[in-house]
């Protein structure tokens, strides 16, 4: 009884489909004989055809040679166009082609032999027009085999388990579309069972694709989802513009469906390439913004085969300061960090990459005068792009010291050095934080953009063709380590709650490629002095990106992750500025590059408040520390903080 029952489990329908999904194609010598069978049986159709009308297809003595000749020349024809490069399963148009070509060629070939048999014997040695008929029913035969074997595995495949799989609707009916549903189809392991399309147009509602109906849109996407029973939505036509896939994304996560984007579809991108492109839409694809268009010949002309010092080139920013460099062919790439691991990461990264740069690392300190001297001497760079800074506000609230030896000492040290080993261009990455600062950290890099503008106005003022110094301000970057977009990641894959300081906060957003692209667009545009803001957007209340972060990751806000307001840090304000209260802005060349006009200030005089503020961060007294910087900065107005009570003092 128990054989019995092994038996009848081992023949059981989910053994079969076992083994046969092992089979993942067929050798190319069984795929030879099978064409050969096809070709043998081609010849004996048409000649029983021809034998009952009473004609000869073969009049040749040796009928064997004739049949032996065919398969062979239809072989070596068959290898000409690599007719069995492709898997079976996976035939498509193309493979329909290759033998439509090799079947003409051996028409060609024989009729060829036939007319030269006759021209020197006197006879032909088969029939004309049996051979065209034995040709035509051999690429029948040939291709219909392979749309059989085709069909198969699809029926096969289709009727795989479907459990857990997402139901989704393609957008769009374009061949981006359709390559898109073709290889989520055949993807392994699967995640999609593809319901239809969705054709904005309205032009199609009556015709099916892939065997899959064209719904026009007619009604909103959520509800065109909702009548098919759809939890997913793939985003893949590429004549949607911007705005309309932002509307389309706002649409499906109000009702909480998943969204999917992908990228346009080249045509040499394979399936499993094409299956692995379809992913989860980001938060970093919401941004309402265009594609940054760059003046690519002006940075080339900036940085091609110069000699290029990036600072804090292990932070978020830095880091793809150095990747967008590179790009460029610069003669030497300096990466200066204090961090070592993450510079070590950046150093394994780069050197993957095919570059004639030459790669240099350094462990510095910006802090240290000294040490960046020796580096200045040995490697004489040409331009500068001063990223190394600290930049979280509540730590520097508690460190004004801190704040002030690295983004001001550090700073100055870096711009002295630059005059003095005439570098040509210095490109200080600041912060909207500078700009009527609230905060220790905001203050700091607003006395940093004060000294490298006195440089710029003290070289001006001699006549010196010095230093050229370029400050480059912009808000939030998307991502950036300590960012508020990897915190609610982590929140929302810790279950909750999702903290925010204040549900009115406000904040400009940009990605981190995007900030970098403008930096170097800044720079190379940059004759010396200006301070550049950036188009960054529209403004985005934190609130609202946390309810995008939770629907994307596919939970309810405030039902499956907790939104907790936890009260405004000290020095946060609710929103960011990109200009002084007396500033104006001048257009560039670029729509998203603007030039602040901030007054600049003598450099004697600041230069010896500097000083004396570098000496008090040494003394660690914060008090005195934070009132000199309030002096030196009198917009600096502390908000939620404990240094509230000097702005009384300072007035």
């Amino acid at each position: 009884m128990k054989k019995k029952s092994s038996l009848e489990h081992y023949f059981s329908k989910l053994c079969q489909r076992l083994r046969f999904n092992n089979l993942s194609y067929l050798p190319r010598w069984i795929i030879v004989i099978i064409d050969f069978a096809v070709l043998a049986g081609a010849i004996l159709a048409t000649y029983l055809l021809f034998k009952g009308m009473g004609l000869q297809y073969i009049k040749m003595h040796s009928e064997m040679l004739f049949v032996i000749s065919f398969l062979f020349i239809n072989l070596f024809f068959f290898w000409l166009f690599r007719t069995y490069s492709g898997i079976i399963r996976h035939s498509s148009y193309i493979d329909a082609v290759k033998l439509l070509f090799s079947q003409c060629s051996v028409l060609v070939v024989f009729l060829c032999f036939n007319h030269t048999h006759e021209f020197i014997y006197g006879e032909k040695a088969f029939l004309n027009t049996a051979l065209f008929i034995n040709v035509v029913l051999s690429f029948c035969g040939l291709f219909l085999y392979r749309v059989v074997v085709k069909q198969t595995f699809e029926l096969y495949f289709s009727q795989k388990d479907e459990k857990g799989l997402t139901k989704a609707l393609i957008y769009g009916v374009d061949a981006n579309a359709i390559s898109v549903a073709n290889a989520l189809k055949f993807e392994s392991p699967s995640r999609f069972k593809i319901v239809g399309f969705i054709d904005k147009n309205r032009q199609n509602g009556t015709k099916r694709i892939l065997d899959l109906p064209i719904l026009t849109q007619k009604k909103q996407v959520p509800t065109i989802m909702r009548s098919q029973g759809a939890q997913g939505l793939i985003i893949a036509d590429k004549s949607l513009s911007k705005q309309e896939q932002l509307i389309i994304v706002d649409q499906c996560l109000e009702y909480n469906y998943k969204v999917y984007t992908v990228p346009v579809i080249s045509d040499w991108e394979n399936q499993k390439e094409i299956s692995q492109k379809v992913k989860k839409i980001q938060i970093e694809d919401l941004l309402n913004r265009n594609p940054i268009v760059l003046d690519t010949k002006l940075i080339s002309s900036q940085l091609k085969d110069k000699r290029i010092l990036i600072t804090g080139a292990a932070g978020s920013i830095g880091s793809e300061i150095a990747r967008q460099v590179l790009g460029f062919d610069p003669k030497k790439l300096i990466l200066l960090d204090q961090a070592e691991t993450p510079l070590h990461n950046l150093n394994l990264e780069i050197e993957c990459i095919k570059t004639k740069s030459k790669l240099k690392c350094i462990i510095a300190d910006i802090r240290s005068k000294e040490t960046l001297r020796r580096f200045f001497e040995k490697y004489q760079p040409e331009v500068v792009f001063h990223a190394a800074a600290y930049k979280h506000v509540p730590l520097m609230e508690k460190n004004p010291s801190q704040a002030i030896q690295t983004n001001v000492e550090g700073t100055k040290n870096i711009a002295d050095l630059s005059c003095e080993f005439n570098v040509e261009k210095f490109v200080m990455i600041s912060t909207d934080k500078a700009v009527n600062p609230s905060n220790v950290m905001g203050a700091s890099k607003r006395i940093a953009e004060k000294y490298v503008q006195s440089l710029s106005l003290k070289n001006a003022q001699s006549g010196s063709k010095s230093t050229k110094f370029i400050t480059t301000r912009f808000g939030n970057v998307l991502g950036s380590n300590g960012s508020v977009v990897p915190l609610f990641t982590k929140q929302i894959a810790e279950g909750g709650p999702i903290t925010i300081t204040h549900r009115d906060i406000i904040r400009y957003f940009m990605t981190i490629p995007e900030a970098c692209q403008l930096v170097l667009e800044a720079g190379a545009m940059g004759n010396g002095g200006e301070i550049y803001i950036f188009d960054m957007g529209k403004p985005v209340k934190i609130i609202d990106l946390a309810h995008k972060m939770i629907k994307l990751a596919g939970f309810i806000p405030d039902k499956d992750i907790e939104i907790k307001e936890i009260g405004l840090r000290p020095g946060e304000k609710l929103y960011e500025e990109l200009l002084n209260d007396t500033s104006k802005t001048l257009p560039t060349y670029h729509e998203k590059i603007m030039i602040a006009q901030e007054i600049q200030e003598e450099y004697q005089v600041l230069h010896h408040q500097i000083n004396e503020l570098i000496q008090l961060s040494k003394t660690f007294n914060k008090e005195e520390i934070v009132f000199k910087m309030k002096q030196i900065v009198p917009e600096f107005k502390s908000m939620n903080s404990n240094y509230e009570q000097l702005d009384k003092i300072s007035c």
